[in-house]
């Protein structure tokens, strides 16, 4: 079971999600405090909507090495970072991996059809360009 805590930092409260008898924890915007120039700025980028795209289409938690990404490690957790704060994506510790999930449900609940809009029109420029990505 996931622990939620209050994180401060910067004034600023945050849920924190620790799931290793570490303490390692990792700050997330609560569902109220995730902000759609942030959300629209996190998936703007070629690499985090890839990210997105594929979590969505897995329906699972994967972890940041399951994706096969054409950036250095710095840059992948970079990425990772980025969907995290804007309150994409919840990463959580499981032993020594970390998971990946995409907050679909506080997405929908807080931007209705912003999401499904979003991926459905990677798809098509996919399509269009013939990339696949």
């Amino acid at each position: 079971m996931v622990a939620a805590e209050t994180f401060r930092d910067e004034g600023q409260a945050a849920d924190v999600t620790d799931t290793a008898p570490t303490g390692r924890a990792l700050p997330h915007p609560k569902r109220e405090e995730i902000r759609l120039e942030a959300v629209l700025h996190a998936l703007s980028d070629p690499m985090r909507l890839q990210i997105v795209r594929e979590l969505a289409a897995r329906e699972a938690e994967l972890t940041c090495s399951q994706f096969e990404l054409p950036v250095t490690k710095s840059t992948t957790t970079h990425h990772f970072r980025v969907l995290r704060e804007s309150g994409v994506v919840r990463q959580v510790y499981r032993g020594t991996a970390k998971m990946n999930g995409l907050r679909r449900d506080d997405l929908d609940g807080l931007f209705p059809g912003l999401l499904d809009s979003l991926l459905a029109a990677a798809d098509r420029q996919a399509g269009r360009l013939g990339d696949g990505s």
